[in-house]
């Protein structure tokens, strides 16, 4: 089974309209999660940018967690994950 590298310079079109690339992502470190932040790891995961197991792993989330952010997006956009707005959309 041969392992391929994901290429540094790949790219994909952020939340916000900006392509973005792996450099371009959270620190896997990220504690302080943003909605920004959220919204950016979804769009990797979209466009191919990073396999869901591979975000799973690179930031500590569990597949849940990264699905609630993903319908969250796909909902309401961006601001679906503030998360002072959370409980409200969660719920409609």
């Amino acid at each position: 089974m041969e392992i391929m590298e994901k290429d540094p310079k790949a790219a994909v079109m952020g939340p916000e309209g900006t392509l973005i690339s792996l450099e371009d992502l959270p620190a896997p470190n990220t504690t302080r999660w943003v909605a920004r932040r959220k919204a950016e790891v979804v769009a990797a995961v979209k466009y191919g940018l990073l396999s869901l197991d591979e975000v799973c792993n690179r930031y500590n989330i569990s597949v849940e967690e990264f699905v609630s952010w993903q319908r969250l997006v796909d909902k309401h956009g961006m601001r679906g994950l503030r998360s002072t707005k959370t409980q409200q959309y969660r719920h409609r």
